[in-house]
């Protein structure tokens, strides 16, 4: 959580630097009614991506904007640590099931500065909510249970004791028509910052924090504090195409 308050400071200031540049005179001529974002996520829950992002928003007024967006997550606990095996291969041990999360949600947007239309930076305000499908989908690991025999089965503490004997993971989406459904709800607040000389295009940076909750905890690693609520602070950086 500290590493990723130093990168929202660091980003902050850098925004802060170039206001001077975007509040030009002509400052407010680049306008937009609607536009289509797409983002790679990275937060302090998830792994080196932590989701995919998928926005639509479309003009309110002349600051305000309403927005539908998607985002696809991999929820991973904190206690999470990767080993490597006698296979030169990496797993997560004591780990027994994923959670994706499936995150649909409705949000506001306010533009604090905007942008000229050659250069500087859009700063605005956002809020988002909805519900989330949560998919806790089984873990596979390969594991011997002696010299010429393998198993590829779910991490289970009473039976797989030893991580020596651990191979490494199963297959890609092995076990995931066992997975079980979580419901819950989603919430955000987040700063952007909006970069890019076209005005046909946008690219830029959103830095914010999320919290997430379900009906029912979460057995990611039956050998440690499991949590029914999550909370993360990310960063996603976003492309997309505005009209």
């Amino acid at each position: 959580m500290k590493k990723g308050t130093k990168y929202i400071c660091l980003l902050l200031l850098l925004g802060l630097s170039h206001l001077g540049f975007g509040q030009r005179s002509d400052a407010g001529d680049y306008d937009y009614d609607r536009e289509v974002l797409f983002g790679v996520n990275k937060n302090t829950n998830g792994g080196l991506i932590g989701a995919f992002n998928f926005k639509i928003g479309s003009r309110l007024d002349d600051t305000n904007f309403q927005f539908f967006g998607l985002e696809l997550a991999n929820v991973k606990n904190p206690k999470e640590v990767r080993y490597n095996t006698v296979l030169g291969n990496s797993y997560i041990f004591g780990k027994s099931n994923y959670l994706y999360s499936i995150r649909p949600h409705y949000g506001r947007e306010v533009i604090l500065f905007k942008k000229a239309p050659q250069q500087g930076v859009q700063i605005s305000l956002l809020s988002a909510i909805g519900p989330t499908l949560g998919i806790i989908a089984p873990y596979y690991i390969e594991y011997a249970i002696s010299r010429v025999e393998t198993v590829r089965e779910q991490y289970d503490p009473e039976r797989h004791q030893s991580r020596f004997n651990v191979l490494g993971p199963g297959r890609i989406f092995e076990g995931l028509s066992r997975s079980e459904i979580a419901f819950g709800g989603h919430a955000k607040a987040a700063i952007n910052f909006e970069f890019g000389i076209f005005k046909s295009n946008v690219t830029g940076l959103e830095l914010g924090y999320l919290l997430e909750g379900f009906t029912k905890e979460i057995p990611l690693m039956p050998t440690v504090e499991n949590r029914q609520v999550f909370q993360s602070v990310y960063f996603t950086f976003f492309y997309g195409f505005r009209k």
